[in-house]
């Protein structure tokens, strides 16, 4: 019998009809495994996976693989977002096997949870050096059967890996004096002809943290060629195909190096994360194009990707790559997308010529496999060309949206899900300062309230997801430090008490649920009790790690209370990962910006009526200054009683406090002071003297 009707996960439902005798992860699955003395099957993907739906398809709706299946295996489907854990386990036990991680992942396992044997997608026949699935299931079914002792080395061998990489790594934190060292090793991974981090051949993904890390690295050491790789990298990506370009939003990768032909999913976080970078870039560039990607983005985040129930709104998960190809019948990838010169002129009439050449729309097209079709970029004359043409262009695109939208759109994973929407509610905030925009700040509290409305439990613990009014697994660590980073954001743009108690109480219950005792962060809460180890680790994923947000997110809380015992909490748990950081700057690149914050915490206090506050806001609004924690007050002594700039006073209209750890340096009264102070504090150099009293 198939278990999934009754899933909260839109994936899950997908496959509810499937031949196949899915069950859920937990107690039910092992145990049955162990009474039949069977293999386990896991089969992990997410609804927008496009070569999970292609498996699907091939293999669990065929009746003679299900079968097979359900003769030799217990099978359980999961949601790699509902159990980010799971997921994080068993692919690293398949890259111990020697293999390429990716979706749908297909482990099999001892019913005790160890793996044994694993790949990811299978095709129904042997083809491209792949053996076919039935082949596979056959083969793994006989080992299981016939060659325990086989079986059983390959779980000791691989249990034995997974705690070497899960066993604390500690070391001395990475500090801004090495901010260089840093860059440097970044730049030997940027792509100096097309931008971004990665060879001229696909797929390329946008990498963000690595881009992050890379803009850090240039704010702490003022060279430029850190900026101009930045710049190059996100100007390629806001230009590209990874760009929709008519509907806003940005895809997740792209299947060529030269950022031009899209894996057309969109997801949540990918857009959050694009939110966050080009808010930071721009303050320092105030470049137009950042602005306007940033803001399409958030437009289409608002229009197509919103949830609301009880008004209030928060965000699906993500969008399918897989579209109704009306001229094959057939679910096609980038149908939806993709556009032919013919259907342009006939939208466009007279501007389509401009349009096209604007956006190598030709008759020939540039969409592989499809001739005649085309994918909308810039590439070609990335330059923005003037707010008046561009304004031309957007129009030119929303008519092209309008036309669109008859089309049957992707299918949306409708899942809200708790850290993609914590992640969206601080980029949101930090858009809303940035460009001051009070309705990016309504829809960050929005989200907020959101979450804590229908995912807050009243013992304190948080949920994962929602979906369709059905509740989903306990939350992970990565939902509980995007949550406090979340509410300490949330408490900087709005100043309101709620939410720095907010980010207190949530970092308090995760210490409590996740804590281990030599420091650091599991991904699984303790109850968790299937899985054969409990993850613990700080590599980026599809998010930034959660033992980096937390450490990010501890910080700024420490920045802003002035209570030490954050940023020892910080320090302990950035330290356990922190031995083999420099060595592995990709999977760390989260981990080691929250450390060089974390060594330089920077909390910056203005106080005064808000009309006088005005000049230094805007000093902040053109300045980048990634590590900073920003409040705006009335007065200093509505500060928490053990913040370094409680109770201070000064007889100006207005004034900023510039505080590093427990102490301040004198009042700055002069915006264009604050400015020097700021650019020379950013870059850890002599401090001017704040002699303007």
């Amino acid at each position: 019998m198939n278990l999934l009707g009754s899933a909260a996960s839109p994936y899950l439902r997908q496959h509810k009809d499937n031949p196949v005798h899915w069950m859920l992860w937990g107690e039910a699955a092992f145990a049955r495994a162990r009474s039949e003395n069977k293999p386990v099957l896991l089969s992990i993907g997410y609804a927008a996976c496009h070569w999970c739906h292609v498996m699907a398809h091939e293999s669990f709706e065929d009746p003679a693989t299900a079968d097979l299946m359900n003769a030799d295996f217990v099978n359980i489907k999961v949601d790699r977002e509902e159990l980010p854990d799971v997921d994080a386990l068993y692919q690293n036990a398949l890259a111990m096997m020697g293999q390429q991680g990716g979706w749908p992942l297909t482990i099999f396992l001892t019913p005790a949870g160890e793996a044994f044997w694993g790949g990811t997608y299978f095709p129904p026949h042997a083809r491209h050096g792949l053996p076919a699935f039935r082949e596979v299931l056959r083969g793994v079914a006989d080992s299981f059967a016939h060659e325990p002792d086989k079986i059983l080395h390959n779980c000791r061998s691989i249990a034995r890996a997974l705690e070497a990489i899960y066993k604390p790594d500690t070391g001395a934190l990475p500090l801004p004096a090495q901010s260089t060292q840093i860059g440097d090793a970044l730049l030997q991974y940027y792509d100096p002809l097309y931008g971004g981090m990665g060879g001229a051949e696909g797929p390329k993904f946008p990498c963000l943290p690595a881009i992050a890390l890379l803009w850090a690295c240039h704010i702490r050491s003022d060279l430029d060629k850190y900026k101009a790789a930045v710049v190059h990298s996100l100007t390629s990506m806001c230009q590209g195909g990874i760009y929709d370009h008519i509907g806003g939003g940005f895809y997740r990768y792209t299947v060529d190096g030269a950022w031009e032909i899209p894996h057309f999913e969109k997801m949540l976080t990918d857009n959050a994360l694009f939110i966050a970078v080009l808010s930071e870039v721009y303050r320092d560039t105030q470049n137009p194009l950042f602005a306007a990607r940033l803001a399409q983005t958030i437009d289409w985040l608002l229009r197509e990707m919103a949830v609301t129930e009880d008004n209030l709104t928060a965000f699906a998960s993500s969008l399918d790559a897989d579209s109704l190809d009306t001229a094959s019948g057939s679910k096609e990838e980038g149908a939806f997308y993709i556009w032919r010169a013919g259907d342009v002129m006939g939208v466009l009439g007279n501007d389509a010529e401009n349009f096209c050449a604007a956006y190598d729309v030709t008759r020939f097209g540039n969409w592989p496999g499809r001739p005649g079709f085309s994918i909308p970029n810039r590439l070609h004359q990335t330059a923005w060309q003037g707010d008046e043409e561009e304004k031309r262009l957007g129009a030119l695109c929303r008519k092209l949206r309008f036309e669109r939208a008859r089309r049957e759109p992707p299918a949306r994973d409708n899942k809200v899900v708790c850290s993609a929407n914590a992640l969206l509610i601080e980029a949101l905030c930090k858009a809303a300062f940035v460009f001051d925009r009070d309705d990016w700040r309504a829809a960050a509290v929005s989200a907020y309230q959101y979450l804590k409305k229908f995912l807050h439990q009243k013992d304190g613990t948080w949920l994962r997801s929602r979906c369709d009014g059905l509740a989903g697994s306990a939350a992970r660590l990565d939902d509980y430090a995007h949550l406090c980073a979340a509410a300490v954001a949330l408490y900087e743009v709005t100043q309101e008490d709620v939410y720095l108690q907010d980010a207190t109480t949530t970092a308090k219950t995760a210490i409590e649920i996740f804590g281990a005792q030599d420091g650091g962060f599991y991904m699984s809460p303790p109850e968790e009790v299937f899985l054969p180890q409990r993850p613990r680790h700080a590599d980026d994923n599809a998010l930034p790690s959660g033992n980096a947000v937390f450490v990010r997110a501890l910080t700024r809380l420490g920045n802003l209370t002035g209570a030490a015992v954050w940023h020892e909490t910080a320090h302990k748990t950035a330290s356990v990962f922190a031995g083999g950081a420099l060595q592995n700057l990709f999977p760390r690149a989260a981990l080691i910006e929250s450390a060089l914050d974390l060594a330089q915490p920077l909390s910056i206090v203005i106080t005064g009526d808000a009309a006088s506050r005005t000049p230094f806001m805007d000093v902040l609004r053109g300045l980048s200054l990634p590590a900073a924690t920003v409040l705006c007050i009335d007065d200093a002594s509505g500060l928490p009683a053990e913040h370094p700039a409680y109770g201070k006073k000064t007889d100006a209209p207005a004034a900023a406090w510039i505080c590093s750890g427990t102490r301040c340096l004198a009042p700055v009264t002069s915006p264009q002071t604050f400015r020097e102070m700021l650019r020379a504090e950013r870059r850890s150099t002599q401090r001017p003297p704040a002699n303007d009293e």
